[in-house]
């Protein structure tokens, strides 16, 4: 049975950003078939800042555990800085996750990602359309 740090348990217990955020500049979404895990993230920019992060999550306590404390990494940051945010970051942000429950930190920075890369799509088609 997997032993969690307190800040694990905080954010399980009381996870910070959950829900969707209206009309997101970007979406992204993950999931692991072999452990059932999927999160959604929602992001809102400004000024290449993302100015609010939301997620809905489906999965065990260190995947909810590891979308709050994505969350609150990226609010406030550039871009380029939450695109730096890595599993290991995460996990470290976290003080540790069982080796059993890391990859809950890699669907976290990759849902992330996958905002980001939402927004920049779509903001590249709109820069198109004009």
């Amino acid at each position: 049975m997997p032993i969690y740090s307190e800040k694990v348990m905080e954010h399980f217990m009381h996870p910070r950003n959950v829900g969707e955020i209206e009309n997101p500049d970007g979406v992204g979404n993950v999931g692991n078939p072999v452990c059932g895990d999927m999160m959604s993230f929602y992001i809102k920019v400004k000024d290449n800042r993302l100015e609010d992060v939301k997620f809905k999550t489906f999965g065990c306590g260190a995947a909810i555990a590891v979308s709050s404390i994505v969350s609150e990494m990226a609010i406030g940051r550039t871009l380029d800085e939450a695109r730096n945010i890595t599993a290991q970051l995460v996990a470290d942000e976290l003080e540790g996750l069982p080796k059993n429950k890391f990859h809950c930190s890699n669907l976290g920075a990759e849902a992330l990602n996958n905002a980001i890369d939402d927004y920049l799509e779509k903001k590249k088609k709109q820069g198109g359309e004009e």
